[in-house]
C-alpha cells in the first residue's frame, strides 16, 4: 500500500508561482499531478515515470515543471506564470505498473491518490 501526502498549495495572484509537494511511502513507478475544479473532471497536469520521462498537459507547458526527489520518495510540481484558469485542488497519483504502461494524465490508469492540496490563482 502505497501512501501520498501532498503539501505545498495556498492562494497567489495571477504571474505568482508555488511548488507543491507529495511524499510517496513505499515504492512507485510513475507519479503525477491531477487536478479537479469545482464543476469539472479531472485532469491530468503532469507526469514522470521512474526511467525520468516526463508528460506535461498542453496547457501547462513552459509553466510548470514536475521533478521527482528518489532519495526522499517525493514529487514536486514547480508551477510559475500561474493563471486564475489554474484554481483547482491538486492531487498527486502514483502506480506501481509498468507493463502496460500508464498514460502519466489518465486517471484511471493510477491506483493511489493523496488527500489534495488547493491552488487558488486571483
Amino acid at each position: 500500500q502505497v501512501q501520498l501526502v501532498e503539501s505545498g498549495g495556498g492562494s497567489v495572484q495571477a504571474g505568482g508561482s508555488l511548488r507543491l509537494s507529495c511524499a510517496a511511502s513505499g515504492y512507485t513507478y510513475t507519479m503525477a499531478w491531477f487536478r479537479q475544479a469545482p464543476g469539472k473532471e479531472r485532469e491530468g497536469v503532469a507526469g514522470g515515470d521512474s526511467e525520468r520521462r516526463t508528460t506535461y498537459a498542453d496547457s501547462v507547458k513552459g509553466r510548470f515543471t514536475i521533478s521527482r526527489d528518489y532519495a526522499k520518495n517525493t514529487l514536486y510540481l514547480q508551477m510559475i506564470s500561474l493563471k486564475p484558469g489554474d484554481t483547482a485542488m491538486y492531487y498527486c497519483a502514483a502506480t506501481v505498473r509498468r507493463w502496460p504502461a500508464p498514460d502519466p494524465l489518465l486517471a484511471s490508469d493510477f491506483d493511489y491518490w493523496g488527500q489534495g492540496t488547493q491552488v487558488t490563482v486571483s
